[in-house]
This record gives structure tokens, C-alpha cells and sequence, in this order.
């Protein structure tokens, strides 16, 4: 897997607000089919990271690679052309729409006659959702009627069916119960195999040791370090988070 060219390439980054250094000169990967957790505790500085690779943010300085080409993102639109998507905690699906119209929402399918094509939509909606997550059927409820995780669902299938190839998931199984978590791990399971790269910001280790095969984690806006979660405990994790040590005798990056 090393040999592949990195689907991002995140050197040397650095961004301050009001002379706080909120990233301080950061470098993280993410290879195909990969995904990396980025942990730390609040003001640690991941968000603030991963809000420049969608375009949120302006980094001070540092350079992004995509495909190992160095990519110019200056907003979320510059984000979209590399194919990069966020998929937010809070989802922002429309509650009173179904699953198609929110999967097409603002670029919707239309007929020959300029009308919205709401039945293409829902074919496309379950040719998709056939493939990310077969037990899917509330095709014609609002979305405001479906579980956590089966919002989550459509959330990542709207990623995906716009060619997402590098997905910025943030906490996606905060607020899901055992059974709802275990349905987003199936769904991430399902990307890695079509080779999509994933940030995963979390809080959780647990959540981050069950996801991830490396772990990024930052403190003060500085990276500890990159590990192999096979690599490592929960405890070497916890003191990387709570006192930025590094483990003993695991290779480190970064």
C-alpha cells in the first residue's frame, strides 16, 4: 500500500487566529482505500485542519497534494472539483425532503421538459443506496423519519453518487447507538473497498481503533504523531491525546 501515490498530501500547514497557532506547521496523508483518524481533544486543532482541505478555511501557509499533484483550494466549491466531500456531524440533510431530493438537492435531475425528474432521482437514490446500504427502504419518508444512521446513509450516499473519492467524515457515529455505528462501519467498509480515502474526526478512541488503520492525533495545534492503529493501545492513544507522548517502541510518522 505504501508505494501508491497519497490520494492527499497535507505538508507542513500552518494557519494562526489573532496569534494563536491554531495548526502549527502540520503534515498528515491519506492513501486510497484508507482511513485516518485524525484525534485530539477540543482545540486541538483537527477541525481546524481539515476545514482548510475542504476549502473552509485559507491555511497561512503549507501546501495540499491531490494525486500527488499540488492542488490550489481556496473555498468548498475548488474543495468539490477534487473530489473531495465533508460529511458534517449535523448532516445537513433537508428534514422535510425524502432520500432523493436530498441526495439531488441543488442539483437536481430534470426531464426533456426543463421539470424535475423526481423518478429518475428515486432510481439513481435506490441504485445507490442498493449498493451502500441494501436494508435502505424509506424511499418516499422525509428524512426527518429515519434513524441516525440511516440519515448518515444518505448523507454518504449523496457524497459518493457525486464522485467523492476523498471523504471528511466529522463524528459520524456521535449520538448512534450500538446498532446504528455498526451500520456506518459497514458503510466505511464499503468505501475503503471502492478505494475512497477517509478523514475521520473523532473523539472517540474506541470509535477510531474499530475505523481507522492509522491514527493522526494533534495537541495545541501541533501533530504527536501518525500511528498504525494495529500498532497500538488504547492507552498509547490516550497519551499521545492527554500528554502528547509518543508510544514506546511503535514506529511513529510525522
Amino acid at each position: 500500500m505504501d508505494k501508491q501515490t497519497p490520494l492527499v498530501e497535507m505538508r507542513d500547514i500552518h494557519i494562526s487566529f489573532g496569534g494563536i497557532k491554531a495548526v502549527d506547521h502540520v503534515s498528515v496523508d491519506l492513501k486510497p482505500g484508507e482511513v485516518v483518524g485524525l484525534l485530539g481533544h477540543n482545540g486541538a486543532g483537527k477541525s481546524t485542519l481539515i476545514k482548510i482541505l475542504s476549502g473552509a478555511y485559507q491555511a497561512d501557509g503549507g501546501e495540499i497534494y491531490i494525486n500527488g499533484e499540488k492542488a490550489e483550494i481556496h473555498n468548498p466549491r475548488d474543495a468539490r472539483k477534487y473530489n473531495i466531500e465533508t460529511i458534517y456531524q449535523t448532516l445537513a440533510l433537508a428534514d422535510n425532503l425524502d432520500a432523493a431530493s436530498n441526495l439531488f438537492l441543488g442539483r437536481e435531475l430534470t426531464t426533456a421538459f426543463g421539470t424535475v425528474d423526481d423518478d429518475a432521482m428515486e432510481a439513481e437514490t435506490r441504485k445507490i443506496m442498493g449498493k451502500l446500504n441494501p436494508n435502505f427502504k424509506k424511499f418516499a419518508e422525509p428524512v426527518s423519519a429515519l434513524s441516525g444512521g440511516q440519515r448518515q446513509s444518505v448523507a454518504i450516499a449523496r457524497a459518493v453518487y457525486f464522485d467523492a473519492k476523498i471523504l471528511i467524515m466529522d463524528e459520524p457515529t456521535a449520538a448512534l447507538g450500538p446498532h446504528e455505528t455498526q451500520m456506518v462501519s459497514e458503510l466505511i467498509q464499503q468505501l475503503k473497498a471502492e478505494g475512497i480515502g477517509i478523514f475521520l474526526i473523532s473523539h472517540d478512541i474506541h470509535d477510531v481503533m474499530e475505523l481507522c488503520d492509522r491514527a493522526s492525533v494533534m495537541k495545541n495545534g501541533q501533530l504527536v504523531g501518525t500511528v498504525d492503529v494495529k500498532d497500538v493501545t488504547d492507552d498509547d492513544l490516550l497519551g499521545m491525546i492527554i500528554l502528547g507522548k509518543r508510544p514506546e517502541g511503535v514506529p511513529v510518522q510525522g
